[in-house]
């Protein structure tokens, strides 16, 4: 798993814990996080969610009557720098 992946299950694990139902998934470029959100959330719940998704690069809400809402958060991977793409040891 990368470690974008391990992050993102970080996060999906504190929202778990808060009571919301997860799901993570692998991009290229990035992992996601997206939970649903009851119609009922406690203010303290709220905070906390936010405070967890606060740590991801992206987060947002999307709300729609037909679906109901979902919390979404996104950790990009790292992308290595032209210097660093060898890897260690690597002479140019």
């Amino acid at each position: 798993m990368s470690a974008s992946g391990v992050t993102a299950a970080a996060l999906a694990a504190r929202l778990s814990a808060a009571g919301l139902a997860t799901r993570v998934e692998e991009d290229a470029r990035f992992t996601s996080v997206e939970a649903e959100v009851p119609e009922t959330l406690s203010t303290e719940t709220w905070r906390e969610v936010l405070e967890v998704v606060a740590e991801a690069d992206r987060f947002g809400l999307l709300a729609t009557s037909l679906n109901g809402r979902t919390l979404w958060a996104v950790v990009c991977k790292t992308v290595p720098t032209t210097g660093d793409v060898g890897g260690p040891g690597y002479q140019r």
